[in-house]
């Protein structure tokens, strides 16, 4: 159940994002979920995309700096305390959570949310114990 991200690391200046945002769609590649976070100097561009080994290899090739990570997509119910449920679940269990973002997801009348863990499976197994949705890769793409 875990997902492959591609994070891209760039300069925080104007114009950054388009280069390789043209690449991948020239690519056919298809964004389904980004997280953009920046300090002043530079930016590090988190992308979910239909074909990661594709794309990871493309902007490699552009000389771009790009790491894959694996996360985990959970889904739950879009409400208010829904991500308050996922962290219950998580309590106690000693696992760190490194960062996450998360976005509706209109068709389902749900929240996905995207978890970079310190322990990928030893979160996997706490969530699934507790009741909540993981989402594979083919369900996000």
């Amino acid at each position: 159940m875990k997902l492959h991200q591609i994070s891209i690391f760039a300069e925080n200046k104007p114009g950054r994002l388009l280069a390789p945002a043209k690449l991948l769609a020239e690519a056919g590649i298809d964004l389904r979920a980004l997280f953009l976070a920046d300090t002043e100097q530079f930016g590090i561009l988190r992308l979910i995309v239909s074909d990661w080994q594709k794309a990871s290899q493309l902007l490699e090739e552009k000389g771009y700096t790009a790491r894959v990570t694996e996360v985990i997509a959970a889904q739950i119910a879009d409400r208010p305390g829904g991500l308050a449920q996922i962290l219950t679940a998580l309590e106690g269990s000693g696992l760190n959570i490194e960062y996450m973002y998360a976005f509706p997801q209109c068709k389902h009348d749900a929240a996905l949310f995207i978890f970079r863990f310190s322990d990928p499976d030893g979160a996997i197994a706490t969530l699934t114990a507790a009741g909540i949705a993981l989402v594979s890769p083919e369900e996000i793409l």
